[in-house]
């Protein structure tokens, strides 16, 4: 579920386009709006000095995405960027909080996603202290797979071997040493460079 476009609309909510790699907010801004893709895709990641990145989601089109500090008055966690040309919906939080406030079945669509997130968390922290890194790849193309149309079949999966390091928190050359450990077990396929499972 996501919430209404039309009610969006028709709360103040404009259609803003972000071009591939734009930053839609910043670690460290206030909260000041709710976001929904209408198309494209968005990631949220923090880095650190040395420019190490950790991807924190993923969100496709129909997905929100920021919205934890909006409730309570704290400053995005996480940076925001367009990972392809997007379109997504804006609304200032008060009139975002307003629709809460006048839709149960909103409010509870968002109580059971904030469940799913912190579980979701939950399973992430797991999966950074346990040391093996096919252990993480394979955690985190599972969750992807989750999110795909046929998750039980065989996917192409869309993500470069530096983005899967940023998602699971690991180097790019212990993914690619990984990657080769899973062909070689028959856990992945990988055709030409890219990545099956």
């Amino acid at each position: 579920m996501q919430i209404d476009i039309d009610l969006l609309y028709s709360c103040g909510a404009v259609a803003k386009k972000y071009k591939k790699h734009e930053v839609i907010f910043d670690e460290g801004e206030a909260a000041n709006f709710y976001y929904q893709i209408l198309d494209g895709s968005v990631r949220m990641y923090n880095s650190n000095e040395e420019g190490k990145e950790f991807t924190q989601g993923l969100f496709y089109a129909g997905d929100s995405f920021g919205e934890p500090p909006l409730f309570i008055n704290e400053t995005y966690p996480s940076k925001a960027i367009a990972i392809q040309d997007s379109t997504i919906l804006k609304l200032s939080k008060d009139k975002f909080l307003k629709i809460i406030d006048e839709n149960p079945s909103i409010q509870k669509y968002f109580l059971n996603l904030f469940a799913h997130k912190i579980h979701s968390k939950a399973k992430t922290s797991k999966e950074i202290i346990n040391q093996k890194p096919e252990y993480r790849i394979i955690s985190f193309l599972n969750s992807f797979k989750k999110k795909t149309e046929h998750p039980d079949e065989k996917t192409l999966i869309p993500f470069t071997r530096q983005e899967i390091a940023d998602f699971t928190g690991l180097r790019v050359e212990t993914v690619i040493r990984a990657f080769t450990k899973l062909n070689q077990s028959h856990k992945v396929e990988i055709i030409h460079h890219k990545i099956y499972y």
